[in-house]
């Protein structure tokens, strides 16, 4: 008989699955109607901002299982969006409430979930929950009405598609070049699911954006003539994108290049460094990271499953001192460090202009400990430009 813990609450009774067979029974919420969903499970200690988590695009063919035990108690509003509209497969919740107690709440939780047709569960033990994850790691798993024999669910979960190997941001990415005025440094991007958070912080800087889709090619970006090419965050294993990798390489040296999260990760394969499957990921608001030229601390926003390789392909860093690798553009030095667990956090390229961070410094939601990284992105705009 699989593993199971009991519901709190009131409603449909409904269950999660995992697919190591570990059951953890509640109740439905949101699209009450709907079969179920599938996705990998994953969790996320934001103790706010849950729109902006489900709006994100890297959360793209997951489920959410939120470790905050109260979720929707200020309500949904339009500046809450990252982007057109939800990417999470389901969320997960202990409690959940469908009030509109922020001053600019246009909606409910729920009722926004609802009419999103996104399925929701409350009244599991979150805490039970997490902490498996955190032993066996992140997998697969679903959301599931009571009345769904078990066997049937186990066999949705198992055709579910491991997140290794997926390339989801042809799911995401827009389908035509978007352009956004400015008089600034003009920023041309790989849209490979970009959060409207980070679109702000350039505008703020009056920076001229152009965003193309994922399958751009070097040549595409180039044409653009960009002072500087932006490599976005989004969803799925960076494994799996190599023919986004092979435009960023082509680019590299010829344009200052710079990533945030899934971005950090295809730079980092661009220049040739190698990228892994972390066990349960990085999501929420409260990571620790070590800037090394500066040693100050900063509480991040984190949201990603995968994470670059040390110099001698170790998985954690140990000591904080920066670090080199030699890559097929010269060095690359490692410029941030994540506290909890030693693994990559950023890197500057030392012989072109280049650098990264895995995390959100945008922070939507999250601190604000880290947006003055978007003044250092901007500076190297036009810096090192090799002339086509």
């Amino acid at each position: 008989m699989s593993p199971r813990w009991t519901a709190n609450g009131s409603g449909t009774p409904g269950y999660v699955l995992l697919e190591d067979g570990t059951r953890f029974d509640g109740h439905l919420r949101g699209a009450v109607e709907a079969p179920g969903t599938t996705g990998e499970v994953v969790f996320n200690t934001s103790m706010t901002g849950y729109q902006e988590a489900v709006t994100d695009p890297s959360y793209a063919g997951q489920i959410i299982t939120f470790t905050y035990p109260l979720i929707g108690n200020y309500g949904v509003a339009r500046d809450g969006m990252e982007s057109d509209r939800i990417h999470a497969r389901g969320v997960i919740m202990r409690e959940a409430k469908n009030a509109e107690h922020a001053a600019d709440a246009e909606g409910g939780w729920i009722d926004w979930l609802r009419d999103c047709g996104v399925v929701a569960i409350e009244g599991v033990d979150t805490r039970a929950l997490v902490r498996h994850i955190r032993d066996r790691g992140a997998m697969r798993g679903g959301i599931f009405p009571a009345e769904l024999a078990e066997g049937e669910a186990r066999a949705g979960v198992e055709a579910e598609p491991s997140m290794a190997g997926a390339d989801l941001a042809r799911k995401v990415t827009p389908a035509e070049p978007v352009e956004l005025d400015g008089t600034g440094a003009h920023v041309v991007g790989i849209d490979t699911g970009i959060k409207l958070s980070i679109l702000r912080q350039f505008r703020e800087r009056d920076c001229r954006l152009s965003l193309l889709p994922c399958t751009a090619s070097a040549e595409d970006i180039l044409d653009r003539d960009p002072d500087l090419v932006f490599l976005a965050n989004g969803p799925g294993d960076p494994a799996a994108l190599d023919y986004v990798v092979d435009a960023v390489r082509g680019v590299v040296g010829k344009r200052p290049v710079v990533g945030i999260c899934l971005g950090h990760q295809l730079l980092c394969r661009a220049v040739g460094l190698e990228t892994f499957k972390l066990p349960f990921g990085h999501r929420g608001a409260n990571h620790p990271v070590k800037d090394l030229g500066t040693g100050r601390i900063e509480i991040t926003s984190q949201n990603h499953g995968f994470a670059v390789q040390g110099p001698a392909g170790e998985s954690r860093v140990e000591g904080d001192e920066p670090v080199r690798w030699e890559t097929r553009f010269g060095a690359a030095e490692l410029s941030h460090l994540n506290l909890y667990d030693r693994t990559v956090e950023g890197l500057v390229l030392r012989d072109v202009p280049g650098a990264t961070v895995q995390y959100h410094p945008e922070a939507g939601p999250g601190p604000h400990d880290s947006r003055y990284l978007f003044d250092r992105f901007v500076a190297l705009a036009g810096g090192g430009r090799e002339e086509d």
